[in-house]
């Protein structure tokens, strides 16, 4: 039996295609679906997000989108959380906020699933900084780590209890550490 290749899409024809569940990402020409979430992973971007927004909404500094599809630089993908600075929240006509984002959010947040590539997520970090994203984070909770992505540095591995989060100079108030994000895991905290 003959195979006949499939012709890749692009990216234009990727935006058009329905959305999935989990989200697929458009990445160096080919589509891949994200693993779906599970509970340990939900639990940390729900609380994440709840505490970003805690502290960036009420100034109007930023604002955490859960899932957000984000397209700029050739792809087309979906942090598990992105945080952009007020200003830059894109528009529609109305002055609501648009369906659509067509650039990189300033601070992008992965959590890594269990059978998820660690290569691909950090890829996509790397893109966002590459265009102007002012820091990444990729959370491990099998590892109870984070590695802390500043633009033009060397990234941080962050693992004792005790260390505090690195966020952009746009965020003085959130002040987070392993233990504290880590800890949302728990009932009852």
């Amino acid at each position: 039996m003959v195979q006949i290749p499939t012709r890749a899409l692009s990216l234009e024809e990727f935006l058009q295609q329905p959305e999935t569940e989990p989200a697929s990402e458009y990445i160096n020409g080919q589509v891949i679906q994200k693993p779906m979430p599970q509970r340990k992973h939900s639990t940390i971007q729900g609380e994440l997000v709840n505490a970003i927004n805690a502290v960036t909404k009420p100034q109007k500094t930023a604002l955490a989108f859960p899932e957000l599809r984000c397209t700029f630089g050739g792809r087309s993908i979906v942090p598990d959380v992105a945080v952009f600075t007020w200003g830059r929240i894109p528009l529609d006509a109305s002055g609501e906020i648009a369906n659509t984002f067509d650039t990189h959010p300033d601070w992008t947040i992965e959590i890594l699933s269990p059978d998820q590539s660690q290569t691909r997520v950090t890829g996509n970090i790397l893109h966002c900084l590459n265009h102007g994203t002012q820091l990444g984070w990729l959370i491990d909770p099998a590892e109870r780590s984070v590695l802390v992505y500043p633009p033009g540095q060397q990234p941080e591995l962050l693992q004792d209890p005790q260390d505090l989060l690195l966020t952009p100079n746009w965020i003085a108030d959130l002040h987070l550490t392993i233990e504290d994000l880590f800890g949302w895991l728990k009932l009852g905290i």
